[in-house]
């Protein structure tokens, strides 16, 4: 564990617990991956979600890597849980849902929560983590002119040295302005073994991109070039395409997608509402399908993420 300041009033302060096994990882140079939190608490039906979490943490270790899932317990910002945390994260009905921005919040109230894309990245990379595995980014929100509704996760990539493993963006949001985005903010883009930024739940989401990378090792060696070379400390995003069968069809998806914004629109839907809305219909009127989708993109990012942590502990 980090060490434990005293504030002005004398009240020790919560700081960062970083669990055994990962400390011991990251003292001995293993390859260590960063998982979030928000997919068990929020994102899967019980106790399905269990389940998954414990796949991920296995598909990691399969590649020879230490899984560090991080969520925050009693106020207290944990990198790497145990299966008895693993457990309450996914079964307790009191979990929130933490950005960056929630994270004081949270310490100081005691509060428990499953960290999300920017809350994750913050604490693995503070932790020393160099690479974090998800699903997808969040981004850019359609009629942002309007609404100005953009994910932390770009701002906080902006401005985080870490390596996230994702599969684009939702694709319910501005892809194309995302991405405008994310070269705006300085945050590097590279698909992997594609020329395309996947769409999530699609392999292509219809939007190139200028950098192609086709193995670890060249990840790896793109993470030692942004130490050399005197830049910003922001992110590098590998974005790794669902394969082709295993994503939501796509004639299905436009569909689903396209009657779910008439509703959501229809009924006033606004703000933060609008991302659970979206994913709930399209979870539903695929029958289930764009969840399976985004689970083979997750497993197939965990197990990525766990070849690029390798390669880059290699040197």
């Amino acid at each position: 564990m980090k060490g434990d300041p005293t504030g002005p009033t004398g009240r020790r302060l919560t700081v960062l617990v970083v669990s055994d096994e990962v400390q011991t990882a990251l003292s001995r140079q293993h390859p260590v991956v960063a998982l979030e939190s928000t997919i068990i608490a929020h994102g899967l039906p019980r106790p399905r979600n269990l389940r998954v979490a414990l796949e991920l943490e296995q598909a990691v270790r399969a590649e020879g890597a230490v899984p560090a899932t991080i969520a925050v317990l009693d106020g207290r910002p944990r990198v790497g849980l145990s299966e008895e945390q693993l457990e309450r994260v996914a079964g307790s009905d009191a979990i929130r849902k933490l950005g960056s921005r929630d994270l004081p919040l949270a310490v100081a109230t005691g509060a428990d929560g499953a960290t999300t894309v920017s809350a994750t990245a913050s604490l693995a990379a503070r932790a020393g983590l160099r690479v974090f595995a998800t699903g997808g980014l969040g981004g850019v929100h359609r009629e942002w002119t309007r609404t100005q509704d953009e994910s932390a996760d770009l701002g906080l990539l902006a401005r985080t040295r870490i390596t996230v493993v994702c599969a684009g963006v939702k694709s319910i949001l501005d892809v194309a302005a995302t991405l405008q985005r994310l070269e705006t903010l300085g945050v590097a883009v590279a698909g992997y073994g594609t020329d395309r930024f996947p769409g999530f739940y699609l392999t292509d989401s219809g939007h190139a991109v200028d950098w192609t990378l086709r193995t670890p090792a060249e990840v790896a060696a793109v993470m030692r070039a942004q130490d050399t070379v005197a830049g910003p400390d922001s992110a590098l995003v590998v974005a790794n395409p669902v394969a082709r069968a295993e994503q939501l069809e796509p004639a299905l998806h436009a569909r689903v997608l396209h009657e779910a914004l008439r509703e959501c629109a229809a009924q006033g839907v606004t703000g933060q509402a609008v991302t659970p809305f979206l994913l709930d219909r399209l979870m539903h009127r695929t029958a289930g399908a764009s969840l399976e989708a985004n689970l083979a993109a997750v497993r197939g990012n965990v197990r990525l993420a766990a070849r690029i942590a390798a390669a880059w502990v290699r040197g």
